[in-house]
């Protein structure tokens, strides 16, 4: 099972770890979209927030305090749902619908943060970790 609940947390993983290279490597496009939704210091949000996500992203993977690294993915996603991905003022129904699709990705991502959050933090802690749970 330890095997299988590395793989799990890879898996989960991988969209942050990709959008946190895109965060640093697209800065000024993702940058673009952040000061069309009224993010102040846009530029500076999405440096630094691509390199929280790409940290947290590690722990979890990594195994060094994985409930800290899927606790810490929780803020980022409900901001990113609630400020950037404000389905309800859209005026088109095409990026009303867009907007909406993010917002719940977002919600499950961060139910799926939650879940990992509380595996690692309670008495199991299976996948090959480096270092135990922090709030255990």
């Amino acid at each position: 099972m330890d095997v299988v609940a590395l793989i799990a947390r890879i898996a989960f993983a991988a969209i942050f770890i990709g959008a946190g290279i895109g965060h640093l490597t697209a800065t000024d496009a993702m940058a673009g979209y952040a000061a069309a939704k009224k993010i102040p210091m846009a530029r500076l949000a999405v440096q630094v927030s691509g390199a929280y996500i790409l940290v947290a992203s590690a722990l979890l993977v990594l195994g060094i305090w994985p409930d800290l690294g899927a606790v810490a993915l929780v803020p980022f996603l409900l901001i990113t749902a609630f400020v950037l991905h404000d389905f309800w003022t859209q005026e088109s129904a095409e990026a009303r619908q867009m907007e909406q699709q993010q917002f719940l990705k977002d919600l499950a991502l961060a139910g799926g943060a939650l879940g990992f959050f509380v595996l690692y933090a309670s008495d199991a802690h299976p996948g090959l970790n480096l270092v135990g749970p922090l709030f255990a």
